[in-house]
């Protein structure tokens, strides 16, 4: 069973913490991380491009010469695809590019990266933010006594004004809730912060 330091805002050490091995000890599933990575990129495209055919170009309904007698080639519209200003020939048009995984898939998949954040250590783990008003300095000072650096992704069990306001406008930072946690965040940041309460949190949702 893993164990990690949980420390306060100013980086102190408070306690250890014993972490469910099936949640923050598993082997990580690269292949499967990778499937449930391109699959939620690919849920993230809107696919709103659009060309026009020849059917949907203004213009163009007169034949521009007669088809025979003049030394070029025969045309039949000003607007067919090989014309400047013509319709396009198999052109992009609106389309979906969603499509569904398994949903354990998903829950294993968020196991396998929470594990190896552990193994590399990349998580760190704070008693509580316990902030009382938004200030983006308090929350650098939190991030700096904790030796946060680069990108972070702070996790919260539930809705925190105080700690998410104060955490906005830091670039790199990033808070999120449990319940819309996924793959991308927290592949894309460096590091994971959480509360003693995310952790309980997770350990309930994904045990």
């Amino acid at each position: 069973m893993p164990t990690i330091d949980v420390y306060d805002v100013t980086g102190k050490k408070v306690k250890s913490l014993e972490l469910k091995e099936e949640v923050f000890g598993i082997e990580p599933n690269e292949e499967l991380v990778h499937t449930v990575l391109v699959n939620y990129l690919a849920n993230q495209r809107q696919g709103t491009q659009s060309t026009k055919t020849r059917a949907e170009v203004r213009g163009g309904g007169r034949k521009p010469w007669r088809q025979k007698g003049t030394g070029r080639a025969r045309q039949g519209s000003i607007r067919a695809p090989q014309w400047i200003k013509g319709g396009i020939a198999l052109g992009p048009k609106p389309r979906t590019y969603k499509y569904r995984i398994n949903k354990k898939e998903k829950r294993l998949a968020i196991r396998s990266v929470l594990s190896s954040k552990v193994l590399e250590n990349q998580l760190v783990v704070v008693d509580k933010f316990g902030f009382k008003d938004i200030k983006t300095k308090q929350m650098v000072d939190a991030l700096k006594g904790l030796k946060v650096e680069g990108k972070a992704l702070i996790l919260l069990p539930e809705k925190d004004e105080a700690v998410q306001k104060s955490a906005r406008n830091i670039e790199g930072v990033k808070t999120s809730l449990i319940n819309t946690i996924n793959v991308f965040d927290l592949l894309k940041y460096n590091q994971l912060v959480l509360t003693e309460d995310t952790v309980k949190k997770l350990e309930e949702v994904y045990a």
